[in-house]
């Protein structure tokens, strides 16, 4: 005769709680080191950075950067300051995510998270969200007078697209030149050397489009 099979009995209300409490957590550390992974990778890539140079910035070993990056481990908080640091944010900005319910993420102005390069003649801020994969980015770019955005070829195809908002800008591609007044926009080959040259005796202000193929 077949043993009748016994039912599993209910957790009581208090454990069950706890165990979904927990599984919750479980849930939310695992989305928060994905999160946290790509968030790395796309602020390295977005400086054009190797992982030898921010192992090197930050303190933190290639290999572990290379396994954050992958999500295959989740650092400490002391490992996650570290790398914080060597990109010139805070802690709180870096593992920031936004609102999984949310399909509005915005970048304000004041937000540093963003601000690709700054110095006295070159400030250029990422507009598009370093979170993302993606082919298409795009910058606000702000040149003093003589300011210069000089960049080598990137990947074979890339292409780029500005338009002036402000000021007088020199764009060259390669042996090519074009000078740009406000409300003009240009494209051309991002895959040879190019820059963007302020010309005029006032501050420009460019925004600029970086399409990979």
């Amino acid at each position: 005769m077949a043993k009748k099979s016994r039912a599993k009995p209910d957790l009581p209300k208090e454990e069950a709680v706890l165990h979904a409490t927990a599984h919750e957590a479980g849930d939310r550390a695992e989305a928060l080191s994905r999160h946290l992974g790509e968030r790395v990778n796309q602020l390295r890539l977005a400086r054009e950075w190797s992982l030898d140079r921010l192992a090197t910035a930050s303190g933190v070993s290639k290999s572990m950067l290379s396994q954050i990056e992958r999500q295959q481990t989740n650092p400490t908080l002391a490992v996650t300051l570290r790398i914080a640091q060597a990109f010139g944010m805070s802690l709180a900005d870096l593992v920031e995510s936004p609102a999984i319910s949310s399909t509005i993420q915005v970048i304000r102005a004041e937000d540093r998270t963003y601000h690709y390069r700054s110095d006295r003649l070159v400030r250029i801020r990422t507009l598009s969200p370093l979170n993302l994969e993606k082919d298409v980015e795009l910058y606000e770019v702000q040149l003093q007078p003589k300011g210069t955005l000089r960049s080598a070829g990137h990947f074979q195809g890339t292409r780029e697209f500005v338009t002036v908002e402000r000021g007088t800008v020199k764009l060259e591609a390669g042996r090519d030149f074009e000078t740009l007044e406000v409300g003009d926009s240009a494209n051309y080959q991002a895959d040879i050397e190019h820059a963007l040259v302020n010309v005029g005796t006032n501050e420009a202000v460019v925004f600029l489009v970086v399409i990979y193929k």
